[in-house]
C-alpha cells in the first residue's frame, strides 16, 4: 500500500512538470541505462546519427553534451553532441 501510494504521488508529480521539464528527467535517466541506442543530431537541416551497442548515453546537464562510444564504419569512436537537438531512440 506504502509503495502504491509513492507511485501515485510520484506520478501526479510528473504530471505537473513542464514538458522541459519531463525531458530533462527522461535525458537523466538515460544516463545509466545500458543498451543498443540509435543517437541523432539535427541543426538546419543537417543530421548526423550514430549507433551505440550494448553501451551507454551519458550526459552532464551542466555542460550541455551527451558523450557515447558509437560504431561508425565498424569502429568504436568517442562521440559528443550538444544536448538540444539530439534525439535518443532505444534500438530494440
Amino acid at each position: 500500500m506504502k509503495k502504491l501510494m509513492i507511485l501515485g504521488a510520484l506520478i501526479v508529480a510528473l504530471s505537473g512538470c513542464s514538458e522541459e521539464q519531463q525531458n530533462k528527467i527522461s535525458r537523466l535517466g538515460v544516463t545509466w541505462l545500458e543498451g543498443d541506442y540509435r543517437v541523432t543530431y539535427a541543426v538546419d537541416g543537417h543530421i548526423k546519427s550514430w549507433v551505440v551497442r550494448d553501451g551507454k548515453v551519458t550526459t552532464e546537464p551542466d555542460k550541455g553534451y551527451y558523450y557515447f562510444w558509437a560504431l561508425e564504419n565498424e569502429k568504436k569512436i568517442y562521440v559528443q553532441t550538444p544536448i538540444e537537438r539530439s534525439y535518443i531512440e532505444e534500438i530494440k
